[in-house]
């Protein structure tokens, strides 16, 4: 008798209505994987339970489940953005980015329809495989996508204080929720198709999950150490705070006073560190000439600067002669919160709002690198962390460490310092590199190559780091593959998914 086979499942066993409160628990438990909650287990049932519910889902239906998802998650993860700024700026990012998850994951709805259809004797496998795919390209999609993207949601983000961090120096962020989603996957087609009688379905979510918790840092090379400074003056520095002339870069040199003579070869000041461009406020230039040389070592600050008719966001590395030739612009400044895009249109929703954004800061072209004598440190200015290609391009220009400067002023008392201290981590362990993250209010912390804190400076309190920094060569392979795994997931996911359309219409 020929072999029949079974036919896909084609209707949803739960309801829409229990699947759209579904959905939201799995946003509510997603945002609990991050920090400050940090539970990163809530991160694999948040994605188990979105699967679920997207399985045999029509297209209107999935949808709606998945925009639910993206607006929860998005509405609890950056509500520290309406902390001085009001509801609106919040409301507006997450109806954005939870609309846009909405549309991203409704592919996954698609491969569980047609990929059992087109390749109904791989589905245990090959259909985990397609979904993992989708959710990063889902991930890839927000990074890049609108106004330079925002890749603040990424599940191996998550990871930061979970086991499976080890795995992102191997193949990166993306390349960890990858194999994220693949193991949860790979349960849920287990649990699908479990019996006494064939328990063989566990073998490969068991194998998944072993990768995931065994694999270890990716090795790189021990150079010496750097005694850095860094310095978190507390200062006057958010949009709504009152700031007399000079305060910002005086409660800097304030905090700085105590480490003088201890011995430093770096100096690091925080994002927006400084008051006034030095390259035009001679006063400015003068101060920090003055820091330099009580230190006996260059003070690596940040200001807004001007050339010509641009403004930027620099970096740059102040020396006791009174100049900095080594100096990096940030790559991606922040819409509406450093330059507004379409800013009549914008301007003509919410005038007060966008009238608050009086500088339009231009994007940097510069390498993210400084040199410090014979040492290169690699930098990220604030959200420039979350961006991939910035710490790639940092770590394959030589760096030895590397150093992200912040302002948090603008959400004290939120979660956001956090999360970012969260990305920083990730970092660390994706490059094997030691990270000095400094921030104008805190938290600062210095962090070893395995993510691991060093020393730390509490929130909203004025003082300095001053620690024996290790220095590290050799390139992961997730700097070397990062890319490569990314660019390997969009088209393998895309393709497999039109393909398996294009097979099951056929069939």
């Amino acid at each position: 008798m020929a072999h029949r086979r079974e036919r896909p499942r084609a209707r949803p066993r739960i309801p829409l209505w229990i699947a759209v409160w579904m959905a939201a628990v799995a946003g509510l438990l997603m945002s609990a994987a991050f920090p400050a909650v940090a539970i990163w287990p809530a991160a694999l049932v948040a994605v188990a339970i979105l699967l679920v519910v997207l399985d045999g889902r029509r297209l209107g239906g999935a949808l709606l489940i998945s925009t639910v998802y993206g607006l929860v998650l998005f509405s609890l993860l950056v509500s520290w953005t309406a902390r001085y700024l009001g509801p609106v700026p919040w409301l507006a990012l997450t109806v954005v980015e939870g609309v846009l998850t909405g549309v991203s994951l409704v592919l996954i709805s698609l491969a569980y329809r047609w990929v059992p259809r087109a390749w109904p004797c791989f589905r245990s496998v090959l259909l985990p495989a397609v979904v993992a795919a989708l959710w990063t390209v889902h991930e890839m999609f927000l990074g890049a996508w609108p106004y330079g993207g925002f890749p603040w949601a990424r599940l191996g983000m998550t990871q930061a204080e979970g086991p499976f961090a080890p795995v992102a120096s191997w193949i990166g962020v993306s390349g960890l929720s990858f194999l994220m989603v693949f193991a949860v996957a790979l349960v849920v087609e287990a649990a699908r198709s479990w019996s006494v009688h064939r328990a063989r379905v566990l073998i490969a979510p068991a194998a998944t999950l072993l990768v995931l918790l065994l694999t270890p840092l990716f090795p790189t090379t021990p150079q010496g150490t750097m005694r850095i400074a860094a310095v978190q003056g507390n200062g006057p520095t958010g949009y709504f705070d009152t700031r007399a002339q000079y305060s910002v870069i005086d409660a800097q040199m304030a905090a700085t006073e105590p480490l003088e003579g201890r011995g430093a070869d770096l100096v690091v000041w925080p994002e927006g560190s400084v008051d006034y461009d030095p390259f035009q406020d001679a006063s400015t230039a003068r101060r920090l000439a003055r820091v330099a040389a009580r230190m006996d070592a260059p003070v690596l600050a940040d200001a807004a600067t001007e050339r010509g008719d641009d403004v930027f966001n620099t970096a740059f590395l102040w020396t006791q002669e009174g100049t900095a030739t080594e100096q990096h612009d940030k790559r991606h400044p922040v819409p509406f919160g450093e330059y507004v895009p379409d800013r009549a249109f914008f301007n003509a929703l919410a005038p007060d709002l966008i009238g608050l954004i009086g500088r339009e800061y231009t994007p940097g072209t510069n390498p993210p690198l400084v040199r410090v004598g014979d040492t290169a440190v690699g930098l990220a200015i604030c959200f420039d962390v979350i961006y991939d290609e910035v710490i790639r391009e940092g770590v394959q220009g030589g760096a030895q460490v590397l150093v992200f400067q912040t302002n948090n002023a603008d959400f004290r008392g939120t979660d956001e310092n956090l999360q970012q201290l969260g990305f920083a981590r990730m970092r660390a362990i994706e490059t094997g590199r030691s990270v000095v993250n400094v921030s104008t209010v805190g938290t600062s912390q210095v962090m070893r190559p395995d993510g691991t804190t060093v020393a730390s400076l509490d929130a909203d309190e004025a003082g300095a780091l001053l620690e024996d920094v290790e220095l590290r060569s050799g390139l992961t392979a997730a700097v070397l593959l990062g890319p490569w795994v990314q660019l390997t997931l969009l088209v393998a996911g895309a393709g497999a998914l039109a393909t398996a359309g294009w097979r099951a219409r056929r069939r």
